[in-house]
């Protein structure tokens, strides 16, 4: 038996080779095979790309999608073509070549392709956002199908590397695009009306030698922000330096701006030059700082019914100077920027060359919030003293979150470790809202009379004990 079987187990394994061979052979000729039906599937990654708002002469970032040959055969593009051609604000590019249109475009079997897209748009004469649409055909086998492209163009007044020597009024007609630095000369006065939007390059800081005056209000604030609006970018930290006022810098008065996306939001160099802060925020709203939201080295500055939030570290006042806080919320939680590092730090010192360099300070905190995300910092407020300058920190009525009470300071009927009670936090879907839940909220009525009538919205403050933080209960 085992003589005869043997022979037939060899011819049955030479003929499943064989037909195996055949099938591996008919499958692979199949997929070199080039599909010419009508009923030839193409896909694409979407329907339409869309484009957020574009800033006239400046173009855009660069988006994608992809084209999918979903057959089991190899199939040819006759053309892929931007509808519009050479006067397209649009570019595209196939398999690394920029062309309006390519032909004979080959596709293997259950593969896909990416054409890049991006977007130049030319001024007009529209100060409010307009649409500029065109399309990609695909053409293959007899059909055609449509990718859409649309985006919104904006004029702007495009400043690159510009220094305002003479005293100037912007207002909210067209945004302002700084493609460069700008700079307020040595006495003259930038002034900025309400509504007006100011976009920065990721290279532009604004230099204040002179002065800057803010004039939002609540139904108009002022936006400073990077210039960076697409989708992946508009909500990054470090889009834009900041604002910086530096040495001979004074009178800076900045009302209901808000000031968001940048390294360092507002920095103050060096004490003014007469007895007025050198900066006063009133009203304002400084987000998302890469890594301070207020930072002050030996200077002054004035804050009442502002918030700073979720900055690397949102307010540090270094080697002395003369702060006072009022109304203000200042909170940090993990979103871009990993939260790690109080929200305010205090000090009358700062190391050169391995020696401490002191200075006096006074810094008096009233009616303020002072919280960040639980477990991540143990001590939200840092007060350090070196040397015997004079030395005045006072923290009054204020709530904060810390394991052991700021050394150096005067601390009066604060409440400390007791949750705020934030109207809404989603730090997963990046949503903050703080202003106050409801009336059990342990800083309610518990602030001091301090003479501001109006909140961080403009809403009325309570006729006796005002709410801590920069928003009043309504």
């Amino acid at each position: 038996m085992l003589l005869i079987d043997k022979p037939l187990n060899v011819k049955l394994l030479k003929m499943l080779l064989l037909l195996l061979a055949c099938g591996t052979l008919m499958v692979a000729c199949k997929k070199d095979s080039l599909i010419t039906s009508g009923a030839a599937r193409l896909l694409t990654s979407t329907d339409t790309l869309k484009f957020d708002t574009v800033f006239t002469s400046i173009g855009s970032t660069t988006q994608s999608f992809k084209i999918i040959n979903s057959n089991s055969q190899r199939l040819l593009l006759t053309s892929i073509k931007l509808m519009g051609g050479n006067a397209s604000p649009y570019r595209i590019n196939i398999n690394g070549l920029a062309a309006t249109e390519a032909t004979n475009v080959e596709m293997a079997a259950e593969d896909s392709l990416y054409l890049f897209v991006s977007v130049n748009i030319n001024p007009n004469q529209a100060n409010l956002p307009f649409i500029v649409k065109d399309s990609i055909a695909i053409n293959y086998n007899g059909n055609t199908r449509y990718v859409q492209l649309e985006a919104y163009g904006q004029n702007a007044n495009f400043l690159r590397n510009t220094v305002i020597k003479e005293n100037r009024i912007w207002n909210k007609q067209l945004p302002y695009v700084l493609l460069g630095s700008l700079r307020v000369d040595t006495n003259i006065t930038l002034t900025i009306e309400a509504g007006c939007k100011i976009y920065a390059a990721a290279n532009a800081p604004v230099l204040v030698d002179g002065t800057l005056i803010v004039n939002g209000t609540a139904a108009d604030p002022v936006l400073f922000t990077g210039n960076r609006l697409d989708e992946e970018y508009k909500d990054l930290p470090a889009s834009w330096p900041g604002i910086y006022c530096r040495e001979s810098s004074k009178n800076n008065v900045l009302t209901y701006a808000i000031i968001k996306n940048a390294y360092q939001a507002v920095v103050a160099e060096s004490a003014a030059s007469n007895a007025n802060p050198k900066v006063t925020l009133h009203q304002c709203i400084i987000n998302n700082a890469y890594d301070a939201g207020i930072l002050c080295v030996a200077s002054s500055l004035s804050a009442d019914n502002s918030l700073v939030a979720n900055c690397g570290s949102n307010i540090s006042f270094l080697l002395g100077g003369n702060y006072t806080l009022e109304n203000c919320t200042v909170a940090a939680y993990s979103t871009f920027i990993s939260h790690k590092k109080p929200v305010l730090s205090v000090s009358n010192f700062v190391q050169l060359n391995g020696t401490n360099v002191t200075n006096s300070i006074a810094a008096t905190f009233t009616n303020c919030i002072f919280w960040g995300e639980d477990g991540q910092v143990k001590d939200e407020v840092v007060v350090l003293k070196q040397g015997a300058n004079p030395f005045a920190v006072s923290f009054t009525n204020c709530l904060y979150k810390a394991a052991t009470d700021p050394a150096n300071s005067n601390i009066n009927d604060c409440i400390k470790n007791v949750l705020p009670m934030f109207d809404s936090i989603d730090v997963g879907k990046r949503f903050f809202d703080f202003r106050i839940s409801n009336n059990a909220a342990p800083g309610v009525n518990k602030g001091k009379a301090v003479g501001f009538l109006k909140d961080l919205t403009d809403n009325k403050r309570s006729v006796g004990l005002p709410d801590i933080g920069c928003y009043e209960l309504q």
